[in-house]
């Protein structure tokens, strides 16, 4: 079976996902018999083991759009370090116009961000961290961005034992 490291399906981990809608948007377009809506849900999965997956689908009906879009985040799970509660190192990053910064915090803390940002945290299983989004406001962007984040997360021991540092 071929190795894949970025991203893996749910069946891959032996855990419960939780699924949340962090998102939907209506579109509408004008047609010669008035207007016609179309639906776009934006959904993220979670177990709260540190495997966290992000889903984008459109549909006609908002249960199929939320439907798609599940399945796509459960297609499209990312697994990231953590340290205890927190997460090991801090990291910047951009995505299209957004950046996210994500900083370690000491126990009792909680998730100090924004909305988007923390559900992502959370369905993650990141317990005490503070972040701060600059720029966009788009959910899409912030969800991506944090994500991309996450998965640069780095393991401590692995890195110094690498470098030869005890």
């Amino acid at each position: 079976m071929k190795e894949r490291t970025k991203c893996q399906r749910q069946e891959e981990f032996g855990t419960d996902f939780e699924e949340k809608v962090l998102y939907i948007n209506r579109c509408s377009k004008v047609v010669k018999g008035g207007r016609k809506f179309s639906f776009s849900a934006l959904i993220l999965v979670g177990d709260g083991e540190g495997h966290v997956g992000f889903g984008f689908a459109k549909a006609n009906e908002v249960a199929d759009a939320i439907r798609k879009g599940s399945e796509a985040a459960r297609k499209n799970i990312i697994s990231f370090e953590r340290e205890g509660t927190t997460i090991p190192h801090e990291v910047c990053v951009d995505w299209d116009g957004c950046r996210v910064l994500l900083k370690p915090a000491s126990e009792g803390t909680g998730i100090i961000a924004g909305s988007k940002v923390r559900s992502v945290l959370e369905l993650g299983g990141v317990k005490n961290v503070v972040a701060k989004n600059f720029g966009s406001n788009n959910p899409i962007n912030q969800a991506r961005a944090t994500l991309k984040a996450l998965s640069q997360l780095k393991n401590r021991k692995e890195c110094s034992a690498r470098r030869g540092i005890e």
